[in-house]
C-alpha cells in the first residue's frame, strides 16, 4: 500500500472495509476495474473465486495451532495466542464479532467446527488474511441489522451453560461494551440501577428488550409510553430515572443514585 497514491489508498481501503476482501484481491478488483469503485465491486461480486476462498489445509493448521494439547477444542489460552497472533486485545469487541461469525456456543471457546466454518465464512486462512479481516468485522458493528444479530447473539454466547439467565456482572460487562459502539447515554445509569435496585440475573426478554428501548426512547424520556409492553425492570428503571431527575440530555444527579 505503500506504493500507492492516497486516492487509491482510499480507494483501497474503502473497497476492502464494504466487501471484506483481502488487500490482494482488492488491488486486482481495482486494477481491472482501472481504479473505479463501482466496476471493482462488479468485477468482485462477478467472480466467485475471488471471494471467500480458503484453503483447507491451512485451515487445519490454524486449528491446530490452537486448540488444546488433550482436548479438541480451542479454550481460552489458545483465544489468548489468536489475539497476539493478530494483535487484538482479548477483551476488544471484534473477538464478540468473531464468536458470532463462528456461531460459537459459549464465551472463551470453539469448536473445530465452529472455527474452520467461521474462517471458511469470512474468507481467512492465514494470519495476514486474518489481520485484514479486522477493520470489515468492527464495520459490522456499524450496520443496524447486524449490530442487532451480535446483540442478541451475545446473550447466549456469553451465559453459563445450563443457565437460562445472564449473570448480572457479565450482562453489565456485555451491556458496557456493545453499547460503547452505540453510545447509549443511559447505559451506566442502567447499570448502576441494576446494582442498587436488582442484583439478579438478567433474562432473555430484558436483555432483547434494553436493545429497543435504547434505540426507540430518547434519553430524557419524554416519548417513553408508560403502557408500552416493556418488561417490568425497564418500566422500574424509568421510575428510578424519574425519581432522581433526568434532563433533557439523559444526565441525572450522580450522588442520588447511590441511594
Amino acid at each position: 500500500m505503500h506504493k500507492l497514491g492516497r486516492g487509491h489508498r482510499d480507494k483501497l481501503q474503502q473497497f476492502v472495509t464494504i466487501t471484506g476482501a483481502s488487500e490482494k484481491v482488492a488491488m486486482q478488483a481495482l486494477k481491472a476495474s482501472d481504479w473505479h469503485l463501482e466496476g471493482a465491486f462488479d468485477y468482485f461480486y462477478s467472480q466467485p473465486q475471488l471471494r471467500n476462498v480458503t484453503d483447507s489445509r491451512h485451515l487445519e493448521e490454524l486449528y491446530n495451532r490452537y486448540k488444546d494439547q488433550y482436548i479438541d477444542m480451542i479454550f481460552a489460552d489458545g483465544i489468548t495466542l489468536l489475539c497476539n497472533d493478530i494483535q487484538v486485545d482479548p477483551q476488544d469487541i471484534v473477538m464478540l464479532v468473531l464468536s458470532w461469525h463462528m456461531k460459537a456456543g459459549t464465551m472463551c471457546e470453539f469448536s473445530k467446527k465452529e472455527f474452520i466454518e467461521g474462517l471458511q465464512s469470512l474468507g481467512v486462512d492465514s494470519l495476514e488474511k486474518f489481520r485484514e479481516k479486522i477493520p470489515y468485522m468492527r464495520s459490522e458493528l456499524k450496520d443496524e441489522q447486524k449490530f442487532r444479530e451480535i446483540y442478541n447473539f451475545a446473550f447466549g454466547w456469553a451465559k453459563e451453560k445450563g443457565q437460562k439467565s445472564l449473570a448480572l456482572d457479565t450482562a453489565i460487562g456485555m451491556w458496557q461494551l456493545l453499547f460503547a459502539e452505540k453510545q447509549w447515554p443511559l447505559v451506566d445509569h442502567w447499570c448502576q440501577f441494576l446494582q442498587a435496585r436488582h442484583n439478579k440475573a438478567i433474562s432473555r426478554d430484558t436483555w432483547s428488550q434494553l436493545l429497543e428501548f435504547a434505540k426507540t426512547v430518547s434519553s430524557n424520556l419524554t416519548d417513553y409510553d408508560a403502557e408500552g409492553a416493556w418488561p417490568y425492570l425497564i418500566d422500574e428503571f424509568v421510575d428510578y430515572l424519574n425519581e432522581n431527575g433526568v434532563d433533557q440530555h439523559g444526565q441525572i444527579n450522580d450522588s442520588s443514585l447511590k441511594r
